[in-house]
């Protein structure tokens, strides 16, 4: 039998594994205030490997990263009436600009401080960079506006779960201002493909892009788009998305401009973005019982050395072979850049390392002693395949120069290993349902792990469209979107409305 590295399995208890992966591998840990969390080094470093790897992504589409206040004006939101609504219950509020002492050795709002207008923790920041359009748009000729910011925003949370639904998140948002709709929504896909995109190859996380059902779009939005992904529980989580604003918000805020014909227009503008969410994804998608598992593109460290030291002489020698190797993968090159590699000299247990190098998630783990010095070889365990198949540790006594030469394919091996699993999770548990009654039958209490439903739809609004959402919300479901790349939908009727079906939308459990 294998001894795991985590207290609990994912199939004893998926809820507290994933919390037990979380503070095995040193991601977060609760901050002293509710729904916010330190986000420790490893964990860091991962948003830090999806900060560059999506700027760079978001760059190449011709944006520029900027940034915008932290504090909005409620009367920016007032504005809007859809927008201000959707996000009233979660907005944190500035009222006061300074704090008294009250005689009894606490602090309090100095009565006399309060705010002439409250101002808003941003939750997201349509508003604030209306604003900034209206000023900076007159003419066609300003047109595009394209830009992006990295920034945090707040969202007072009832239920929360680190990284996944947090009060406080990292995330980037990007904003444009376009002349025609048609340009608006051009962008908006393409916003949505980089996206796709991003999360297949450097996440290795598989998902279905989509258009969102009307009662799922973002307040004030056109239209929304999603990237969906499975986790291993089978249930749904919303990945990234981007919206289609059309003239709505240019409309509350007055952003103009000027055609080639002297006549004044309303700009179109989009919305876009993903969060440390990303990082609760990698979590339940790639995790193991014996912790993360970190594709080599998001990871800090690929590869991470490990020397066995006894307190001996010889582990000088040993320790000048690792640092000659660290040196020699630092000029390999693997999935578009240098090699990233640590010699770990804190003062433990090689054992004691490689396991919790092993709970972290690192793609290759390399370990050296003696007898490794002598034969000029390595010891390699990989992330991805940690176990034999008679339950023993998966280490192979490698040539030194033979891993240095391969240490690129072996990287290389590892992300697509890892994205292949989650392809096939996805296309697995996928099951098309042909009336409600299946859609039922699948989602019956008792079935683990049920994963996502295809079902034919109707396209209904609404008040049609509130009793299917109360039909789902019964059964603890969701429409996820309706997969993009429908050409149309096979004959049939709609599960929920029987009218005739116009495309196919994905339903399952979500986070």
């Amino acid at each position: 039998m294998i001894k795991r590295a985590l207290p609990v399995t994912r199939e004893a208890d998926f809820s507290a594994w994933y919390q037990a992966v979380i503070s095995e591998a040193d991601l977060a840990e609760e901050s002293g205030v509710r729904g916010c969390m330190v986000i420790r080094p490893w964990g860091y470093g991962i948003w830090e490997r999806i900060q560059r790897l999506l700027d760079d992504r978001i760059k190449a589409t011709g944006h520029e990263n900027c940034y915008f206040p932290l504090f909005i004006p409620l009367s920016y939101f007032e504005k809007e009436a859809e927008h201000v609504d959707g996000f009233a219950k979660e907005m944190a509020v500035v009222t006061h600009h300074r704090l008294k002492a009250d005689g009894y050795g606490r602090l309090i709002p100095d009565p006399e401080a309060k705010l002439e207008e409250p101002l808003v923790v941003r939750p997201t920041s349509e508003m604030v960079i209306g604003a900034a359009f209206a000023r900076w748009v007159q003419s066609w000729r300003d047109l595009p506006v394209l830009i992006n910011q990295w920034a945090n925003v707040v969202r007072w949370e009832m239920r929360t779960r680190m990284f996944l639904r947090t009060s406080e998140f990292l995330w980037q948002e990007g904003h444009t201002a376009h002349a025609t709709a048609d340009e608006a929504r051009d962008e908006t896909l393409k916003m949505l493909e980089v996206y796709r995109d991003f999360a297949e190859e450097c996440l290795g996380v598989h998902v279905i892009a989509g258009e969102k059902p009307e009662n799922e779009r973002f307040p004030g939005a056109v239209a929304t788009y999603s990237i969906e992904a499975m986790m291993q529980d089978g249930k749904a989580l919303q990945a990234g998305t981007s919206h289609f604003l059309g003239t709505n918000f240019a409309s509350a805020q007055n952003i103009r401009f000027q055609n080639a014909g002297g006549e004044f227009e309303l700009c179109n503008t989009t919305s876009w973005g993903v969060s440390t969410r990303m990082i609760g994804a990698v979590i339940m998608v790639h995790g193991d019982d014996d912790g993360l598992r970190v594709p080599p593109m998001i990871a800090p460290w690929q590869v991470v050395i490990v020397p066995m030291l006894r307190d001996v002489p010889e582990d000088a020698a040993i320790v000048d072979y690792c640092k000659s190797l660290q040196a020699e993968l630092a000029k390999q090159s693997a999935l578009g850049e240098p090699v990233r590699a640590l010699l770990d000299l804190k003062p433990a247990k090689a054992a004691t390392k490689r396991w919790g190098w092993v709970k972290k998630g690192a793609p290759i783990v390399i370990e050296v002693g003696g007898r490794d010095v002598a034969g000029g070889n390595v010891t390699v365990i990989r992330r991805d395949r940690l176990y034999r198949e008679d339950g023993k540790l998966d280490s192979n006594a490698v040539a030194r120069d033979t891993f240095v030469e391969e240490v690129s394919g072996m990287l290389h091996d590892v992300q697509a290993t890892l994205h292949v699993e989650s392809m096939n999770r996805v296309k697995g548990n996928i099951v098309p349902a042909s009336d409600f009654a299946a859609v039922e039958a699948h989602f019956a209490d008792g079935v683990k792990n049920p994963g996502w439903v295809d079902v034919r739809w109707s396209k209904p609004t609404g008040p049609a469209l509130d009793k299917v959402v109360e039909r789902l919300k019964a059964l603890k479901l969701t429409i996820r979107n309706a997969p993009m790349g429908q050409t149309g939908c096979d004959d049939g009727a709609c599960v929920f409305t029987g009218e005739p079906a116009v495309e196919r939308i994905l339903i399952g459990r979500a986070y």
